[in-house]
């Protein structure tokens, strides 16, 4: 007696003298998943990522040396000190390396807030036609790459702000009324991740319309299916796939809710006891697109949950990449033969001339560690800070920035190598027909026949 694999998805399916007979249920699941991602296109443009600005190491001591930050008042804290800052505490503790790739969302944060400003009459008209006039200059500057970054002048906020009195002079020093910087950079890193967001919400489409077209490409296509990485029973290899498709569905949602926080609005609480100025928060949360208002501001200026909360939604992206990505060393692997890569996606050997190496799948499944980390890193910075803004959460921003980018760039390897990938259908069968994996298939026949299950299960072992 010979009973054939039974089918993924509703267990009812046989085959039959090699001749599949198969339920419709696999297919229709390809066309629910199809249909939940078709909402997005996988061609469609996706927004830009930040310009990856020179990392802090360029800067030199004597660019450090360039200016007294004392002599020229150009530091946002210098009125009340005897002497500089030491050149060496001056690149500790600046953050322009990093953090100016938040400078476009710095000028729209400038921009909303200096039009609520005049809104509430704090500051002239004159002042805010000054003030747009020289942060278009300022975005311009930046986009040919003609902007000068200066490490006296700590970070993005203090760069940008001094540009801009030199531009347009006293109305440049208005332009921080009622803000301060702990407000500000909350205010710019919500936003900027709030792009990325989704930025990689789109990438996460681009590899489940991969994973579903190739599912589909293979859906009576038999292979074994694995418990304890021992042959377990057959199933397709389109249903096996549709459950990456589904991870990464839970990883849209985690982080689409993630958004929801994120688009809350801290500017207007100041340092962090908000300002005596009458201004209008509600119309700098429309002008920017923020959905609430942060309530309480000491919370508001020393929160990062936003950013832990990002990071570990994905870490979990990046932990469904690794078992995708172990999945496919494995089969690429000669003992299984499963499948080929393109190979633009691998790598040879220096001294091996017949190896292939996975390389692209390798890489991300190490990289899954390194964003784990980034998690990590963020909850120990957050855990003893008392109350409310610390110079700790300065290194917030590298361990989110890089989460960003090796997400994007692991989505985006393997959004372009899926499609590429080619099945051996007849070494998967084979591979089925090993291991007696159609044994609970056997079991089942005998209960049908009378045969309680636990004799049944006693007589095919």
């Amino acid at each position: 007696l010979r009973v054939g694999p039974k089918c993924g998805v509703c267990f009812g399916g046989r085959l039959v003298n090699g001749t599949t007979i198969h339920c419709a249920a696999l297919r229709a699941a390809i066309r629910i998943a199809t249909q939940r991602i078709s909402r997005f296109s996988v061609n469609r443009p996706l927004h830009s990522h930040s310009p990856v600005y020179p990392p802090r190491s360029i800067m030199s001591e004597q660019s450090a040396k360039a200016g007294d930050p004392l002599a020229s008042k150009s530091t946002a804290w210098s009125g009340r000190f005897d002497e500089p800052v030491a050149d060496f505490v001056l690149r500790y503790t600046a953050s322009v390396g990093f953090d100016r790739r938040l400078a476009f969302a710095d000028i729209d944060g400038s921009l909303a807030h200096a039009a609520m400003l005049h809104e509430c009459d704090i500051i002239g008209a004159i002042d805010l036609a000054d003030i747009e006039r020289g942060l278009r200059q300022i975005r311009e500057e930046i986009e040919r790459d003609q902007f000068e970054w200066r490490v006296e002048l700590e970070d993005v906020h203090v760069n940008i702000g001094r540009r801009l009195i030199e531009l347009v002079g006293d109305a440049g020093k208005r332009l921080h009324t009622g803000r301060s910087r702990n407000d500000q950079i909350a205010t710019d890193t919500r936003l900027w991740l709030r792009g990325e967001i989704d930025h990689i919400v789109g990438w996460i489409d681009g590899l489940q319309h991969a994973l579903v077209e190739l599912a589909e490409r293979h859906a009576a296509t038999v292979m074994p299916g694995f418990t304890h990485m021992q042959v377990a029973q057959p199933v397709t290899f389109g249903h096996h796939l549709l459950a990456y498709a589904e991870m990464f569905e839970r990883d849209r949602a985690r982080l689409f809710d993630a958004r929801k926080r994120v688009n809350s609005l801290p500017l207007g609480s100041a340092a962090l006891a908000g300002t005596t100025y009458p201004i209008n928060r509600g119309l700098v949360a429309q002008k920017l697109g923020f959905e609430s208002i942060a309530e309480n501001s000491l919370d508001a200026v020393s929160d990062r949950d936003f950013a832990i909360e990002f990071c570990a939604a994905a870490a979990l992206v990046m932990t469904h990449i690794s078992r995708l990505a172990e999945e496919l060393v494995t089969w690429l692997s000669p003992r299984y033969a499963f499948i080929r890569l393109p190979d633009r996606y691998t790598t040879g050997s220096s001294i091996m001339p017949q190896k292939r190496n996975p390389d692209v799948p390798e890489l991300a499944r190490g990289k899954t560690g390194r964003v784990t980390g980034h998690l990590v890193a963020l909850l120990t910075l957050m855990k003893g800070q008392p109350l409310a803004y610390n110079k700790d959460n300065q290194e917030d921003k590298e361990p989110l920035f890089d989460t960003v980018d090796t997400v994007v760039d692991t989505l985006r390897a393997f959004s372009e190598m899926l499609p590429g990938v080619e099945v051996d259908a007849e070494a998967m069968h084979r591979a089925a027909e090993e291991g007696y994996s159609t044994a609970t298939d056997l079991a089942d026949y005998l209960v049908k026949k009378g045969v309680a299950f636990r004799d049944a299960h006693e007589a095919v072992a």
